[in-house]
């Protein structure tokens, strides 16, 4: 059983019940339960529930058909403040469909997960996908920016004008294309300012992802924890052309050639909805 079947029998769906127009899309997650922050402490966290169902039922109920990554093709893991109905415009039975698919799914399972490796991925064939999308949720930036995977990946899609689509902390994957990422987070961890990196793929992208503003503004969330860096100055040192919003936690979309990002957990949906444009 392939990929695409193996996600689609999780999604109750089948190929045969798909028009012949359906869409391949590659969901990245992060491999990753927690988040390093300075001086040693250690924040729980995962994906973003919103994040990740709100495209993944858009997806699906438009008949598309998805697999799902993550580096070493371990389950995911949600972030469990995000099972929570504010994520969902308060809607208390938006919040339940969309667990009750992420169930479904069984992707969070640790026997029964249809996620496969990125390595298995790159085995399947770039090609076979029509796009990518990398939900947020703090866990990648524990290891989706420095994947050398993900970055070939990621490459691969950016020199062939492959719709990619990352939303809240997801854009931060997209360091993962730099010629050496990990001695570019080292310097960001350092404090260090590192100079534009005109070899990046991204540079001179316009590109969202959650602001600085936003990020002091939730402090509080990491329990007294201090991140090692912020995605907005790491994307903005590498070269990016970063755009806000104007109101923190309001939705912002930004779209750049094939490049579409989202900057907050807010924009998922809006993210999802252009991804859908260019997949028709």
């Amino acid at each position: 059983m392939n990929v695409f079947q193996k996600a689609a029998t999780a999604a109750t769906l089948t190929l045969a019940t798909l028009g012949a127009q359906a869409g391949h899309v590659l969901v990245v997650l992060s491999d990753s339960d927690h988040l390093d922050l300075r001086d040693g402490k250690v924040f729980q966290t995962g994906f973003y529930l919103n994040e990740l169902m709100q495209p993944v039922k858009l997806l699906l109920d438009a008949g598309h058909t998805l697999a799902f990554a993550t580096p070493k093709g371990n389950a995911p893991t949600v972030d469990a403040s995000s099972v929570d109905k504010s994520y969902f415009d308060g809607d208390a039975a938006a919040l339940q469909s969309h667990q009750a698919l992420l169930d479904q799914l069984q992707l969070t399972s640790r026997t029964k997960s249809p996620v496969v490796s990125l390595s298995r991925v790159a085995q399947i064939g770039y090609d076979q996908f029509d796009a990518v999308y990398v939900p947020g949720g703090h866990a990648p930036m524990q290891d989706l920016l420095t994947s050398p995977d993900l970055g070939r990946l990621l490459t691969h899609f950016q020199s062939r004008g492959k719709t990619t689509a990352l939303a809240c902390h997801g854009p931060i994957a997209l360091l993962s294309t730099l010629p050496d990422a990990k001695a570019f987070t080292q310097k960001l961890e350092a404090q260090s300012s590192n100079a534009p990196q005109p070899a990046w793929p991204y540079a001179g992208y316009r590109m969202t992802v959650i602001s600085n503003e936003e990020e002091e503004q939730a402090k509080a969330y990491l329990g007294g924890g201090v991140m090692k860096f912020y995605p907005q100055t790491a994307l903005q040192q590498a070269g990016g052309a970063y755009t806000s919003n104007k109101a923190p936690w309001t939705a912002h979309v930004v779209v750049d050639r094939e490049l579409i990002t989202g900057q907050n957990p807010a924009s998922a949906k809006g993210v999802a909805e252009e991804l859908l444009r260019r997949l028709k």
